[in-house]
Parts: structure tokens; sequence; C-alpha cells
């Protein structure tokens, strides 16, 4: 799985998944990624670890955008803390209660996780902000429970 992750948001722009990735592969999941993003996010830096995969032309899809490419340096594992901690929540929160069947139910798995962690799940380190916005709750009402991943996860928002 590759993945991208707006770090000062805590969002995660997108998610790729294949059996056999190479580099060819890991650039069109760049240019792809650079095709959807919106106004609203610029790149200046990229953070990436030194796995071979991360060729030139990789980095010169980002170049391209105004970005500086950075390696993460050589044996330190806290320096993607960020990769990191989204890897241990999807496991934790997703994956390690599921039984994965195919390449299809992952990718439809993860897509619901990754919109449920961008507009559900509070985070910390955003106050308990969510990093999309919510919509104003309205006044009084009840409460609403949203199910995702077949009540794997549960969500609750005011009822209008």
């Amino acid at each position: 799985m590759l993945f991208f992750i707006h770090l000062k948001t805590r969002k995660i722009l997108a998610t790729a998944i294949s059996a056999r990735p190479d580099s060819a592969w890991v650039a069109q999941q760049a240019r792809n990624l650079v095709m959807r993003l919106d106004a609203t996010i610029h790149l200046r830096f990229i953070l990436r670890d030194r796995d071979s995969k991360y060729t030139g032309v990789f980095d010169e899809v980002f170049t391209t955008e105004g970005a500086r490419v950075i390696k993460s340096p050589v044996r330190a594992p806290r320096a993607n803390a960020f990769a990191e901690r989204w890897v241990r929540t999807l496991r934790r929160e997703c994956l390690d209660r599921l039984l994965i069947i195919s390449r299809r139910h992952l990718i439809k798995v993860v897509e619901a996780f990754v919109h449920h962690y961008n507009t559900g799940r509070p985070h910390r380190g955003l106050n308990l902000a969510t990093p999309e916005p919510r919509r104003a709750p309205p006044a009084g009402g009840r409460v609403r429970r949203i199910d995702t991943l077949g009540g794997l996860i549960h969500e609750y928002e005011l009822a209008a």
C-alpha cells in the first residue's frame, strides 16, 4: 500500500494498493495524486523513505510542482512518525478486526476507513477536530449513529 498524508491537516490524500509495486507504478501514483490535488493544498515538501522504488521519475513529479523531495534519514524510524502512526491506526482500528478475502475487498475496506479517518475520527493533534471540517450540527435534536464497515466503526452525529 502506498499512501500520502498532508501533515498539517493529517488528511490522507490518496491510497493505492498493488500486489507487485514497482518504480513505474509508484511514479504513476504520484502523478495521480498531483492531478487530484485541490487548490487548498500546496506541496512544499515531500518526505519519503529510501526504498529503491522511489526513483528519479517519482521525485521529478513533485519537483515539477515546486515541492522539495526529502529522503528520510537512514536508521531513523521516528523520522516518519506520521506514516508509522497512520499504519498503526489502520491496522489496530480496522484491518486486525477483519478477514480480508481479496484485493478488491481490501481496497473497499481501506477506502471506507480513509473516509472515516478524514471525516469522522477526531485527532488529538488537531484539538479533537477532523482533517476535513464537519458541517455545523443542528441545534438540539437526537443523536444518530452511523455504522461504517458493517458496524465495525460507529460514528455519532446530531440528527436534524
